[in-house]
């Protein structure tokens, strides 16, 4: 077998060591997904009232992309939380002792992160559903607009296990990681549309690559409010959203990795 695919044989295992966790822990789960069931409510039913939308659309359609992207960003967190706790649990030095390829725990750890996260979508899904929420386009474009939303799942969570490698506790990663998360989320067309924004906001929203995935789901679903700002992010939401994919990918795989490798050597 050459190197790569020893790498994902091993990561294959070590996700499903990782998956195991929900049948032992099953509060885990329930949890996790809890956060986008409240958020969904929450939005819908105290919010929503309040907030002014386009003549005969549903607030509640527009207000699910940004939830669905807020909750696979959170949703993240496991990835830096699930390695800082193995660091100081000493299972990476177990991890070292076995004929394994360097690259499977992070593989392993990214790629269980990718299931909780589908799991996390699907529950947003059957939630969105019961307060109003629908697709409106075809098969085609909704699967388009899972599938990136999966794939900035994913992106986003090379940018947590670099942080849980780089920090000494799992409480230090949720910190760090709310920091990142919070201006990210809330700095955007998530929940409100930006255009009333004042200028530096304004600008950060519509080049945040949050902004972008959220338009790109919304018309991937069919649940746009209004014509999307004249900006070259928003008026091209999914190439926007595969760029900055591509950029996170190409930069925090490597140094994970190479983070990894020196987390390692200290506990050696």
């Amino acid at each position: 077998m050459s190197s790569l695919g020893l790498a994902f044989a091993d990561g294959a295992v070590v996700a499903k060591r990782n998956l195991k966790k929900i049948k032992r822990v099953p509060e885990l789960l329930i949890w996790t997904t809890m956060s986008p069931i409240m958020f969904v409510l929450l939005f819908a039913y105290v919010f929503g009232g309040q907030i002014d939308t386009v003549e005969g659309v549903s607030y509640r359609e527009y207000l699910l992309a940004g939830v669905f992207v807020q909750t696979v960003i959170f949703g993240s967190t496991f990835t830096g939380a699930g390695l800082a706790d193995d660091m100081t649990k000493g299972i990476i030095d177990r991890f070292r002792s076995l004929p394994m390829s360097r690259s499977a725990l992070l593989i392993g750890r990214t790629g269980s992160d990718v299931v909780y996260n589908s799991i996390s979508i699907f529950v947003m899904v059957i939630a969105g559903l019961i307060v109003g929420w629908r697709i409106h386009t075809g098969v085609l474009e909704a699967i388009q607009g899972f599938a990136l939303l999966v794939l900035f799942a994913y992106a986003v969570s090379w940018i947590m296990a670099y942080v849980g490698l780089k920090v000494s506790s799992v409480e230090v990663v949720q910190n760090a990681s709310f920091m990142f998360i919070f201006p990210m989320t809330f700095i955007a067309n998530t929940f409100v549309g930006i255009q009333n924004l004042p200028g530096p906001l304004k600008v950060f929203a519509e080049w945040n690559p949050v902004s972008a995935v959220a338009q790109s789901l919304r018309e991937s679903f069919g649940n746009t409010l209004e014509a999307a700002p004249d900006v070259w992010s928003l008026q091209h939401p999914f190439a926007y959203s595969l760029i900055w994919i591509g950029i996170i990918l190409a930069i925090f795989v490597p140094v994970s990795q190479r983070q990894y490798r020196k987390a390692a050597a200290r506990a050696g």
